[in-house]
């Protein structure tokens, strides 16, 4: 873990993405999101590293406060290559900038939609979660409620960012981490009555 100056904010900030760039070489994947904060001064910092990391064109997972960065930043913004988008429905109409509605009305042309705008995997949460990649169209065969549990979002961007360490594609990654996410998921949900939570998951997750 490394602590990163923040001067004082609690955020990500410029001071911080500069003292990180010099330590970027040692680091395969980049899971960015989760924690960020909509700081205007996190906006600056979230564009920095953007830059410095596709430059190096290494895999980048974007979640959470990421990705409502990245719809105020604008499809422009560069990118990764290697780029896995993991939006909610909610996020996903900041992204394409339409109403959460039009999103679930039109899932999977909504996550086709997002791969093609910032030329990424696009994966949709939600029942039967999607996974656009170029011309594909990945349908996880899972809906399991209780992984809208708060947190559990942040154990997917954590598994797949492993996965893509592990070496594969940024396709694959989305793929095999919203089945195993999910399988983990069901497999509490039948192991309890009550709602499992997001660290319960993660060690779930562990064991497949």
């Amino acid at each position: 873990t490394l602590p990163l100056p923040d001067e004082g904010t609690g955020a990500l900030t410029l001071e911080g993405v500069r003292w990180l760039a010099e330590r970027l070489e040692r680091y395969s994947v980049l899971a960015l999101g989760p924690g960020l904060g909509q700081a205007e001064s996190v906006g600056r910092a979230v564009l920095e590293l953007l830059a410095l990391w596709s430059e190096r064109d290494r895999p980048l997972v974007i979640d959470a406060d990421g990705l409502n960065w990245l719809a105020r930043l604008g499809s422009e913004t560069p990118l990764s290559s290697k780029t896995v988008l993991t939006p909610h429905p909610g996020e996903a109409a900041r992204l394409l900038g339409l109403e959460t509605a039009q999103i679930q009305r039109e899932r999977f042309g909504s996550a086709q939609a997002i791969a093609e705008r910032y030329r990424a995997v696009c994966l949709l949460k939600g029942a039967y979660t999607l996974i656009a990649a170029e011309a594909r169209l990945w349908v996880n065969p899972f809906a399991e409620p209780s992984l809208g549990t708060g947190g559990s979002g942040d154990v997917l961007t954590g598994a797949i960012a492993g996965l893509l360490a592990q070496g594969l594609t940024p396709e694959r990654a989305a793929v095999a981490g919203a089945y195993l996410h999910a399988q983990a998921g069901q497999r509490l949900a039948c192991q309890r009555a009550r709602p499992y939570t997001a660290e319960e998951l993660s060690r779930a997750l562990a064991q497949n």
